[in-house]
């Protein structure tokens, strides 16, 4: 991915509106049970229907996840999994798929790498976006510039409770997508979706072009369905590590896995 090419993200949602689906946008933490399952797992899900997959990069003071997140980051950590090897991992995956691949994680890792050498590398092997939860856009500029003249999308967070101008602001900014969280709180699946977040979700698209995706308390079919009925995106992350978490083995959690994915995106292909 460079600055001058079209990044795989603008290129997925326009496939997407031609075909008038919804894209299904899987999150897993990448090493957790370890790197060569992650591969395993974002192969197989691709195969099953994934439009575009989020890599969670672990870390010890992940603030805005819940507990099965937070789990997955410590079993992540504990077999030594960084960002660098996280990177040689999409290098890997970079021969094998076509699909869009997002970073997710902290400010931290980041800064340790520094911001001009992590858009470097991150170009260099094919990562199309990334997503600093803890960091506002103001913030975030240092970080977030290096990876944006480097062709890597930075994605932008909204929720129920931004106010109209500082959502315009958002919508402005992001690129690829907006992410839109439903819950106020800790990521994790819920048994019911906020209420008035249609409303929410369409006040935001809008305020322009830009695809808005739905994430965080989304973990069955029937809610990705309902989303995907006014949402560009739905975003699956706890749901998917749960069960992860609960394999026996590595072969169990990519069948399963696939198959759950497979139920995600039914629903969405109009």
């Amino acid at each position: 991915m460079t600055a001058d090419t079209t990044n795989r993200i603008d290129a997925c949602f326009a496939a997407l509106r031609e075909r008038g689906e919804t894209a299904l946008i899987p999150f897993l933490t990448a090493g957790d049970p370890d790197l060569e399952t992650t591969e395993a797992l974002v192969l197989a899900m691709a195969e099953a229907g994934a439009d575009l997959i989020e890599l969670g990069v672990p870390f010890s003071d992940p603030t805005a996840e819940g507990p099965t997140i937070q789990r997955s980051s410590s079993r992540a950590l504990e077999k030594g999994t960084t960002l660098r090897s996280i990177l040689q991992l999409v290098a890997r995956l970079r021969t094998q798929i076509d699909l869009p691949l997002v970073l997710m994680g902290y400010a931290n890792p980041l800064h340790a790498m520094g911001a001009e050498t992590f858009a470097k590398s991150a170009s260099k092997v094919g990562v199309d976006g990334i997503i600093i939860p803890d960091l506002t856009p103001e913030d975030g500029a240092r970080y977030l510039d290096p990876s944006r003249n480097a062709g890597i999308h930075p994605i932008l967070l909204a929720a129920p409770t931004t106010r109209p101008d500082r959502l315009e602001m958002l919508v402005r900014e992001t690129r690829g997508f907006l992410y839109y969280v439903s819950l106020q709180g800790v990521t994790g699946a819920r048994a019911d979706l906020a209420q008035g977040i249609e409303d929410k979700v369409r006040s935001a698209k809008a305020l322009g072009e830009i695809p808005v995706c739905v994430g965080f308390g989304v973990g069955m079919p029937e809610q990705a369905a309902a989303i995907g009925a006014y949402a560009d995106g739905v975003v699956i992350g706890s749901a998917i590590v749960d069960r992860i978490e609960a394999a026996g083995s590595r072969a169990s959690a990519v069948e399963d896995v696939a198959r759950f994915i497979e139920q995600l995106k039914a629903p969405l292909r109009k």
